[in-house]
């Protein structure tokens, strides 16, 4: 199997970032060049102070940019760029590997031919709390999946549910589909995953290949995260429209209350009730963005930078 290039953004990064990097170190598959894009050189200055980091990682590659500088999609974009390698695989400074096999399942489907662009599931952390738990389950089963444009009727938005948290790609394929787009606030790897189902390709969700990834967001991150959300479907109406995203939603609050009544925590209910409502609101004012006025769309948005 030849090297394969990872790509990673960082922002304010902490230990885990060392976490990531050893366990990366000892993968069953050839890693090539480690691509650090770091948004703000002092907070990684920080980080490294008196470690033998250049020393310890000879293999990893830093390009410091500034957060005006920040795009989900450019900055992802110009750093492929750096790749020469035949598959990368795209992650967050906060997804650690489960074992030493993340990177040999994630990459088998397209090695095999199945997919053109896979992606790996993502496990509650230790601190990840009841609700945000079965909301991984949820979205990240324990079946393996292979999604194509013939799934589009029946999932919907579930069969270009990607994930770039940890995700394969087929370099040619990207190429030929022009790789990420150049400005979103959010969303880059789903709306490179339309272009790839619309192109007759297929996606596959490996979920023998995990990563531990989680959030306890509170309501008001809850808000932001889909407020950009909803901006980056308003943006893309030729990758989102008409494809119903809201009932997703719904049923996951079903499914997520049967749970609670289930494990006998039906106090919780009244947490979900009120993420969820953070999370439709947001989602609701983020398609709408055009409409507001300039400085309300900073406030809800949670990547401000992009509205500079």
């Amino acid at each position: 199997m030849k090297e394969t290039d990872i790509i990673i953004p960082v922002y304010k990064p902490d230990k885990r970032l060392f976490k990531l990097l050893d366990m990366l170190e000892i993968q069953t598959a050839p890693v090539g060049k480690i691509i650090l894009i770091n948004t703000e050189q002092c907070y990684f200055d920080r980080l490294i102070a008196g470690t033998d980091f250049w020393h310890r990682y000879k293999n990893v590659i830093v390009r410091h940019i500034s957060k005006r500088e920040f795009d989900h999609g450019y900055t992802r974009k110009r750093a492929v760029s750096d790749s020469e390698s035949e598959y990368f695989v795209m992650m967050t400074d906060d997804a650690i590997p489960a074992d030493e096999y993340l990177l040999e399942k994630l990459l088998a489907p397209i090695l095999e031919g199945k997919a053109s662009m896979s992606y790996a599931r993502q496990l509650p952390d230790e601190d990840c709390g009841i609700i945000e738990r079965f909301t991984r389950e949820f979205n990240y089963p324990g079946e393996s999946l292979l999604k194509s444009k013939k799934d589009l009727p029946q999932m919907g938005i579930k069969t270009f549910f990607a994930s770039n948290v940890c995700a394969a790609y087929d370099r040619a394929v990207y190429d030929e589909l022009g790789g990420f787009v150049k400005h979103t606030v959010f969303n880059e790897d789903m709306i490179y995953a339309r272009k790839l189902i619309d192109a007759g390709y297929t996606i596959a969700y490996a979920a023998d290949a995990g990563v531990v990834h989680s959030h306890n967001y509170s309501g008001k991150q809850q808000f932001q995260r889909n407020f950009d959300l909803g901006v980056s479907h308003a943006q893309y109406p030729e990758v989102f429209e008409g494809i119903k995203t809201e009932s997703e939603g719904v049923r996951l609050v079903e499914k997520t209350c049967r749970y609670l009544l289930k494990i006998k925590k039906p106090f919780l209910i009244v947490k979900l009730f009120w993420q969820s409502g953070c999370k439709y609101m947001g989602y609701f004012l983020g398609k709408r963005y055009k409409k507001l006025p300039f400085d309300m769309v900073k406030a809800c948005s949670m990547n401000r930078e992009y509205w500079k």
